[in-house]
């Protein structure tokens, strides 16, 4: 069985890496619930609203293909959100869909509405870091995976 890590496409000249095999995006909190500990962003962005691919900081590029798999991946095996890829067990996935165009004309979304993406939402467990959530600390979600970089087409 493939792991999350297993899903991600690298592109084969990075600008800028952490690591030699992690690749990391940071997405902004777009919402939360401060009562309830819930924390709702993008976890990863493949397509902007006007149809660009996009590049990460890496130079790396997720098609929307493998974000999709990706993301399946991580529901069925995995569901839980750590702090700053260090301490695990800090929250648990409670919301997750993959904004494809067919998903978007299948709910009744025009497409070009939102982009082609991972939103998901995180149940905080440890009141620590959902402190950190509330004060700025931890403004975005962090994914992590590892893959072999090959050639994009």
């Amino acid at each position: 069985m493939k792991s999350f890590s297993d899903m991600i496409s690298k592109s084969a000249k990075p600008r800028q890496r952490q690591t030699e095999d992690v690749l990391k995006g940071h997405f902004k909190i777009m919402k939360s619930d401060d009562e309830k500990m819930l924390a709702f962003g993008w976890a990863s962005v493949s397509m902007r609203v006007n149809g660009e691919v996009i590049e990460d900081w890496q130079k790396d590029i997720v098609e929307p293909e493998e974000l999709e798999r990706a993301a399946y991946e991580f529901v069925l095996l995995y569901r839980e959100g750590g702090e700053m890829h260090e301490k695990s067990g800090a929250a648990v996935l409670i919301e997750s869909v993959v904004f494809t165009e067919e998903k978007m004309r299948a709910m009744g979304i025009p497409v070009g509405t939102l982009p082609i993406g991972w939103w998901i939402g995180f149940k905080v467990l440890d009141k620590d870091v959902w402190e950190k959530v509330k004060d700025g600390t931890y403004p975005m979600f962090s994914i992590e995976g590892e893959a072999e970089r090959v050639e994009a087409e």
